[in-house]
């Protein structure tokens, strides 16, 4: 499947736990200030990829940990977002995700019937929510940019804890 892709990381130790690859996805209307990525806004940036490609590249690292989808945001191309996050769980990884909106915003918008989204959520296991918000944003804090942002434990699309308390 083709989508918009902003950058890949073939190795991180910041954008999760362990050691990760992670996909920048094209794409995000929220364009919050202060945004460490303004350069993924536009939906018709980055270039063209195709997830098996992106796959590949992840599951030829034996030492990999997961992926991480971020942005961008990877809920802006659910589709291209649930093919590889499907694929790099069935290996036995772990997938974790970055958005803007919140779990609660997830959830409405699948309840409005965004099928894609729920596929996405339901592979993700560890979902950094909320917007970036510069008058919160802290240097302290692990895996997000400010205090209102949420580190949750997913399984199934369902919250089973917080890792950010």
């Amino acid at each position: 499947m083709k989508f918009r892709l902003a950058g890949f990381l073939s190795e991180s130790i910041t954008d999760g736990t362990g050691f990760r690859a992670v996909v920048f996805f094209q794409g995000c209307l929220r364009a919050c200030p202060g945004c460490q990525n303004p350069q993924t806004h536009d939906p018709m940036g980055g270039t063209e990829a195709d997830t098996e490609e992106i796959v590949k590249k992840i599951l030829s690292d034996p030492y990999l940990d997961g992926v991480t989808l971020s942005g961008g945001e990877p809920f802006f191309q659910p589709e291209a977002a649930a093919e590889i996050a499907e694929k790099v769980k069935a290996s036995g990884k772990n997938v974790w995700a970055f958005t803007g909106n919140t779990y609660e915003e997830i959830q409405k918008g699948i309840e409005e019937g965004n099928s894609a989204w729920k596929r996405l959520l339901n592979t993700i296991d560890v979902l950094v929510d909320g917007p970036f918000i510069l008058a919160e944003k802290s240097l302290e804090l692990k895996f997000r940019g400010s205090r209102n942002q949420r580190i949750l434990k997913l399984e199934n699309g369902l919250v089973t804890g917080r890792l950010d308390q």
